[in-house]
Formats: structure tokens, sequence, C-alpha cells
């Protein structure tokens, strides 16, 4: 039953694990406190070992960093922070060598004020063709021009010393490009023929969903200020139906160098739609590639609830002719221990515990379903959020712009820990751009290494046998009946994967040979709140 699985060629990304490369937390080569382009091209063996397909890089571009790179103010360029263009050339090279894939983030919604496009707009003054690439407008008195909602708190509008307000989704550093304007739809164009021509494999495009606004701007009735999913309820800021064409277009160019080089280049969208219907729209066969499938992220430890987000995203997704992008922990959410714990393990409050045992259940039940997996840098060793960092270190625009009301993202960015006896735990021999509380160093690299049962020894093994087993790179997939509370199911000849989300112990629904437990105790019985693959001894129960 164990092979090994060819290497990821043509469709690759239907059934890949990719691990999201959080740039300024994952390892600094230059002492500077920041993590790096070298940063990430030092670990490529341990991302080797850990065994992923490919690696995600958040953005690198030259940036003033209001919003930690997310404000660009040259696509075509490396931030000098993070490296060079050359040596961006050399992690692209050595990470296809060490047969990873390498894909990079987009930001086609919004820009910079300080990009260079922006500047001329301001300098213009009203009316000018400059200004037409964003969206300026008049206000209503000492009021916007209309009532909707920044993603990061307040109005979405910022007026000029004119007496023009324009329109910015998420900060005010961020100005949204007006993607009616022929010439922001051909600057992207050159955007992404210029990374594809430097052999990146792929793009993550930022806010997929919110390139297009309604014509006229208008108001809408239930405004509202909502940081996950970005004001959904406004129908005429997010999900405009003229947005499907820049992905067809998109489209085209990535095919275009997927023909050409005999790679195939791949489009990952980050949509932010409520809907599983709606979001199975964006990755028809002549559009994105993939979206990231957050229902899952966001679904309760419950084993009913957990298979219907299952079902939504294999049912809609999978019949769209796309593969369901799993995903359990991002740069945006509090990691899946704390959620799934319901406490603050930084402060050393909630059932950390439970919050552990429940994420090495659930990486054990999102890696054995048909699909694609991405995978948040820090996940494998088990981090929780940081929740005590003090008001002066916090970054990140959210928190600035609710005036402390929401405490943000930097808890789930704080810098990796690689070694437990190094200064900044061998993220950097300088202070980290936020601090490392010092129980991180239970959770270092080289503290799992040593360690059978770690998280990170976890992943691996997980991740090897993903790898080796047929049946994982099959779509085939059917329930099993189970009691309350659990959930099982099988996949190709013979896998069955079997979560207990109850509080008391079971036992499996099959008979067969243990291949790997989220739990030490695992065998003829499973613990609460854990996870095991088995191979099975008999036919496939129905």
């Amino acid at each position: 039953m164990f092979t090994t699985r060819p290497r990821p060629g043509a469709d690759w990304w239907r059934t890949a694990v990719i691990y999201q490369v959080y740039l300024r937390s994952f390892h600094d080569s230059d002492g500077d406190g920041v993590g790096d382009l070298a940063g990430v091209r030092a670990k490529l063996p341990y991302l080797r070992t850990l065994g992923v397909d490919g690696i995600w890089l958040n953005p690198f571009y030259p940036s003033p960093q209001h919003d930690h790179g997310y404000d660009v103010s040259d696509y075509f360029s490396v931030d000098p922070r993070y490296g060079t263009l050359d040596g961006f050339d050399r992690l692209v090279h050595d990470a296809h060598r060490h047969d990873i894939k390498v894909l990079i983030d987009l930001v086609p919604n919004h820009c910079s004020t300080e990009h260079p496009w922006f500047a001329a707009a301001l300098a213009a003054g009203p009316g000018s063709p400059e200004r037409e690439r964003f969206h300026f407008a008049d206000g209503r008195g000492e009021e916007p021009p209309n009532n909707w909602r920044s993603v990061f708190g307040g109005p979405a509008w910022q007026q000029v010393p004119d007496g023009q307000w324009y329109l910015h989704s998420f900060a005010p550093e961020q100005a949204d490009f007006n993607w009616r304007h022929p010439d922001v739809a051909a600057y992207f164009e050159q955007v992404l023929r210029f990374w594809l021509e430097r052999g990146v494999d792929g793009v993550r495009i930022d806010v997929a969903h919110g390139l297009h606004k309604a014509d006229g701007l208008p108001d809408h009735g239930q405004a509202i200020d909502d940081e996950l999913t970005g004001d959904p309820l406004n129908p005429h800021a997010w999900n405009q139906p003229e947005v499907h064409d820049v992905w067809r277009r998109w489209r085209q160019i990535a095919d275009g160098y997927s023909a050409f080089t005999g790679r195939e280049r791949v489009l990952i969208g980050e949509v932010g739609v409520l809907d599983t219907r709606q979001l199975a729209l964006y990755q028809r066969p002549d559009e994105l590639h993939q979206t990231f499938y957050f229902e899952f992220l966001r679904a309760h430890w419950d084993a009913q609830i957990l298979s219907d987000v299952v079902d939504r995203g294999l049912g809609t997704i999978q019949d769209a002719g796309s593969s369901v992008a799993w995903v359990l922990n991002n740069h945006d959410m509090p990691r899946s221990v704390t959620r799934y714990g319901g406490g603050a393990p930084g402060a050393h409050a909630g059932d950390v515990d439970l919050g552990t045992a429940r994420a090495r259940a659930s990486v054990l039940l999102m890696l054995a379903l048909p699909g694609a997996a991405y995978l948040y840098q820090g996940e494998e060793l088990g981090l929780p959020e940081v929740t005590d960092l003090p008001d002066s270190v916090l970054t990140d625009p959210m928190f600035h712009r609710s005036n402390g009301a929401r405490r943000g993202r930097d808890g789930c960015r704080i810098p990796l820990p690689w070694s437990a006896g190094q200064d900044a735990f061998g993220f950097s021999w300088s202070d980290p751009w936020l601090p490392q509380p010092d129980w991180f160093a239970t959770h270092a690299v080289d503290h799992q290494l040593g360690r059978g049962e770690s998280m990170l020894h976890l992943y691996r093994e997980a991740l090897g046998l993903r790898r080796r087993l047929p049946a994982l790179a099959s779509n085939d997939f059917d329930w099993l009946a189970t009691e309350p509370g659990v959930l099982a199911f099988t996949r190709g000849d013979g896998f069955c994967c079997v979560v207990n989300c109850s509080s008391r112990v079971v036992a499996p629904p099959v008979d067969g040979e243990l291949l790997l437990a989220s739990h030490q105790d695992a065998g003829d019985k499973l613990s609460p709140n854990s996870a095991a693959w088995y191979l099975l001894s008999s036919p496939t129960p129905t």
C-alpha cells in the first residue's frame, strides 16, 4: 500500500501542501531583527525535510510598512529590508533545486499612498487623469462621499488638502485602485508577467473579491465594521461581477506561461465571501485555480459542524472543476491552538492542553481530506497566539485604527523560535521586531526535534504519509457511519481517518493498522479530542 507519489507536475496545485512564509517573522539573516529572503533561503532544507510542496511568500516589495508590506509602493522590486531582486532569484533557484514551488503575494486592490501613481494624483488635483486611476470624489459637505467602512475601522475615506476624498478599504495609507480604468488592468498585467518571467510558480492574490466597486459608489443600508470579512454585506464594495473578467485575463496569461515553459503557473485567490457557492464561481476552469476555504478555518470543534463544512467544500468547489484549498491558520487569524482552547495561552489562561490536542487532531483531519492544504509558519511547532504583548509594541493598523478596541493580528506574527538556547531563539542575533515570550523556548525547532511526540514530528510524519499513500492522491471520499461526536471517512483503497471530537474515549469504527495518531495512547481506542489514520485490514465498510 505504500508507494512514493510522483512529484507534482501538471495540476500539482490540486493536492499540494503549501507553507506560508510571513517573511518578517521567519528567519533574519543579517541581524536587523526583521526576517528576509536570505533567511528563507537558509531554511529551505528545513522546509524540504518538513515535507511541503511549496512556499507562499507574503509581500516583500518596497513599502513604507504601514500594513507590513500590503501597502506596496513599487511592484517591480524588493524592499531593501528583505533583500534584492538578485537575492529573490537565488531563492527561487534554490527552492526549485529542493523541489519546492514558490508562490508570491500580489496586492492589486490597493497600493501605498507613496506609490508614484498616487503621488502624481495628489499633485495633479481634482478632475485630473491621474486621479481617475483611484477613487477620488467630492464629499457631502463635511462628510465623506458615502457611508462605507474600512475593514480596519472607521470610514473608508480620507480627505486630502484640496478637499476631495479618496477611498481606502483598509488603512488610509492604502488607496484603492479604480479597476474600471484601463491603465490599472494593463499595469497589473505587466506586474504579473514580470514575476512569472522570474520563475515563480504562482501568485496568491490579496482581496481577490474586492477590485471593482459599483458605479457611482452608492451608500448601502447596513454599514458594518467587520474585521474578518471586510463588510461583506455591502453589495457595492465587494464581489462585483466585473472582477471575474480580471481573473479570466490573468488565467490566460498564466496558462500561456504554463504552456510555454511546461511548468504550470497557478492563481490562488483570497476571496472573502460568506457563501461557498459564490466562492466556487471564482475558481472555474477559466478563472482562478483555487481560493482559500476559510469556512474550514472558522469552524468550531464539533463533529456535525466540521462534517457540514467539509461537505460544502467538496460539494461546491470540486464540482466547479477545482480542488479545495484547506487552511487552519494564516497571518490574519488567531492561531488554532488558541482558537480551539478558548483562552489566552500567552497569559497562561484558557485550556492550552485542550487547544493543542484539538490542533493536533485537526491537522490530521485536514491533511486526510481531498484537495490542497495551506500551512502557516509556526503551526507545525504548535505555537499558540501571543496575547499579552504590551500596547507599546503593537504595530497592526487594526489596533491603532480602533483605538485599541481590537488587539489586531500581531499575536500570530511573532518571529519563529528556531533554537531554545540562543538569543531571540535563533531568529536573529538582535532584538526581533516583535518580542518573543520566554515560553517560546518549549516550542523551538531544536527542542522539538529531540521529542518524538512533538507537534513538529506529527507534521513531518503526516506529510510524509500523505506523500507516500496512493489513497491520499485520489479524489475518493466516503463518510462512515459513526457514533455522535465522531467523524470517520475513507479515501481510496483502504485508508481511513477517524476524528473524535467528543469528550469521551471511543472505539474507532474500523479494524486496521494504526498509521499515525495525534495522541500517543491511540490504538483500539481513541482519546477525546484526537484523530488517527488507519490502513484497513478488510474491505472498506459501507
